[in-house]
């Protein structure tokens, strides 16, 4: 870990981490659909909102690993294609995907970009610039078991995504449960897909900043996937009783 203000915003994002984990004991983040309610402020429609706050993780990320003295090498740049894969999704295409009519807060909204800065800081610079990725990595278990982590968890996310979108593929309104695929298991696949995904990306990069933003990832969506969990078994009687939240048999 070099020294100096990096180091510092790592560790802030490990608070934040846990902040966000306590936080969301007691409050559901209202993103619109099911847990959208009135309260937070102002709000624009969910897919200005997706767009808006998710951008920076890619765009950004990109302007950061460009300032790295390794941004031309190998390594480096499979992790940024990685990277990208995912923020090139979940910014430019999933928000089109989303049915239109909901809305999210801006304050929600401002609150992803400024933790997207800092995240996309924090491991662009790592990869580009203050990691030691040489060729050599791409022979290291830890690579490969990694990329295999995050590109399972990226097909989970998409799959799941798509299964939510076909609920409503006749136009009709209102919720239904969901089947097939990681839904047979647990409520939010989805959310399970990216907690995976950021578990690989920890693992390939093998740093404290792809860490730091699994925990995150896991401290964000772990509750939110209990907050999901808890209001399907609420409204629909016939909810799967053996379906978990977010940890298939556990959780």
């Amino acid at each position: 870990m070099p020294q100096g203000p990096y180091r510092w915003f790592v560790y802030a994002e490990l608070l934040l981490a846990a902040v966000t984990f306590v936080a969301l004991l007691f409050v559901v983040a209202p993103y619109g659909g099911r847990h959208g309610r009135s309260g937070w402020g102002p709000t624009v429609p969910a897919r200005v909102g997706w767009v808006v706050m998710e951008a920076p993780a890619s765009v950004l990320f990109l302007a950061f690993y460009m300032l790295g003295e390794h941004r031309f090498e190998l390594v480096p740049l499979l992790f940024l294609l990685l990277w990208q894969v995912h923020y090139v999704y979940r910014a430019f295409v999933y928000p089109f995907l989303m049915r239109s009519g909901s809305r999210m807060p801006v304050l929600v909204m401002l609150l992803a970009i400024l933790f997207n800065l800092l995240n996309a800081w924090v491991n662009a610079r790592w990869i580009s610039e203050y990691g030691a990725y040489p060729a050599a990595w791409l022979a290291d278990p830890r690579f490969w078991i990694g990329v295999a982590l995050f590109a399972g968890g990226l097909a989970l996310n998409m799959r799941s995504d798509r299964t939510l979108r076909r609920l409503r593929g006749d136009g009709s309104g209102g919720y239904r449960i969901p089947y097939g695929g990681g839904f047979r298991y647990v409520s939010s696949p989805n959310y399970l897909g990216e907690i995976v995904e950021w578990t690989g990306w920890a693992v390939a990069t093998w740093s404290l900043a792809g860490l730091a933003f699994a925990l995150y990832t896991a401290a964000n969506l772990a509750p939110r996937a209990v907050s999901n969990h808890r209001w399907y078994r609420s409204t629909f009687p016939d909810y799967p009783p053996e379906r978990r939240a977010i940890i298939p048999f556990v959780l």
